[in-house]
């Protein structure tokens, strides 16, 4: 079983709201079919299954997700120093690269990707 950290931990890798402490009716995210299917899988996986979204995904990403912040900060003050020139597209290289294994994650758990990383976008033109 996935502790209640690493829940919230798939949850958000997989772009999905927080979950809450309180059941909602007919409304709000947990209403929708893919948020109630990635719940199930969590809840339900093999022990074979779930000790490859902890080393496979959750390591990783975890990684992944900090590096988005720690080394791109560590790199704002410099663009060049001798033979090392700065990425100047390094933070959304970074991003590009976790949402990637993020997506993974959610083939890997036969879900869409959540509200979070979704590229759909609905226009009203007036």
């Amino acid at each position: 079983m996935f502790t209640d950290a690493e829940k919230v931990d798939i949850r958000r890798h997989c772009g999905f709201p927080l979950f809450g402490g309180q059941p909602v009716q007919a409304f709000g995210h947990r209403f929708f079919q893919h948020y109630g299917t990635l719940e199930f899988r969590i809840n339900n996986m093999l022990p074979e299954e779930e000790t490859v979204v902890r080393t496979k995904y959750l390591e990783r990403l975890a990684l992944l997700e900090d590096d988005i912040v720690d080394e791109t900060r560590q790199n704002l003050d410099t663009h060049q120093a001798a033979v090392w020139t700065h990425n100047p597209n390094e933070q959304r290289d970074r991003e590009k690269l976790y949402k990637g294994h993020c997506k993974k994650l959610c083939e890997f758990l036969g879900v869409p990707v959540g509200e979070r990383f979704s590229t759909n976008s609905v226009r009203v033109i007036v």
